[in-house]
């Protein structure tokens, strides 16, 4: 046992579960016994601290890592990074990675029939403000197949990477689009039980964020941890 406060749990069905048979992968992936629950102790409750100064100038703005702009459609993703009791979460490093507009990774065994793009990385970080909020400009990814099943495609969607005040806060999750008729037919997204929480994950359409004549604005609020915690997905 312990004295140090814990952070409180997930709820049932927050999380996807290790075997989730229309995920191939899990089926060879999946740990055969239950997990065992630890206490939290001052490794899992402390973590690292971030400031700005470990940011490049363009972390936060893909379209604007290279000489030229990329490709595609140019998009505004922000929101807040909250704990389970909604207060702010300053200075949370939040990094992003994502296809091109293509729908296409620069990574080695992505050799699939779609073209790179050489001004775009895909990847980027921020550290959100004393509110809370994160902003990146990037563009919008493309689906892509990806051979789970007879004509599989991924929708399009954005991973994020989360370091917040303790180690315990640690996410790694995905943001997907309102509307993408993929959605349903991710086995990825749905193998998250909770209708709810499934839905946490699919960013809102922010007129506010967008910026006329320029780019569309979505928000994309992430929790992380308790209740209503945003899933992880890897």
């Amino acid at each position: 046992m312990t004295d140090l406060p814990e952070y409180r749990r997930e709820e049932p069905g927050a999380q996807p579960p290790a075997l989730h048979p229309a995920y191939a992968s899990t089926v060879k992936r999946a740990p055969h016994q239950p997990p065992i629950r630890l206490p939290h102790t001052l490794s899992e409750i402390t973590g690292p601290s971030w400031d700005r100064s470990i940011l490049r100038p363009s972390d936060d703005d893909l379209t604007r890592q290279h000489k030229g702009a990329p490709l595609g459609e140019r998009i505004i993703v922000t929101g807040r990074v909250i704990d389970e009791d909604s207060r702010p979460v300053p200075g949370t490093l939040i990094e992003i990675w994502q296809a091109n507009a293509c729908g296409r990774y620069i990574h080695a065994r992505d050799q699939h029939d779609a073209p790179l793009d050489p001004n775009f990385r895909g990847e980027g970080r921020v550290v959100s403000d004393e509110d809370g909020r994160y902003r990146f400009v990037t563009i919008k990814p493309g689906a892509y197949p990806w051979r789970n099943h007879a004509n599989a495609w991924r929708p399009a969607h954005i991973h994020l990477s989360l370091f917040g005040p303790a180690f315990v806060t640690r996410l790694v999750t995905q943001m997907y689009f309102p509307g993408d008729p993929l959605i349903p037919l991710d086995p990825i997204l749905n193998g998250v039980p909770d209708p709810a929480a499934r839905m946490r994950l699919v960013a809102a359409f922010d007129l506010e964020t967008t910026k006329p004549e320029w780019a569309l604005g979505y928000r994309f609020d992430i929790v992380l941890r308790g209740r209503a915690q945003t899933p992880p997905l890897g």
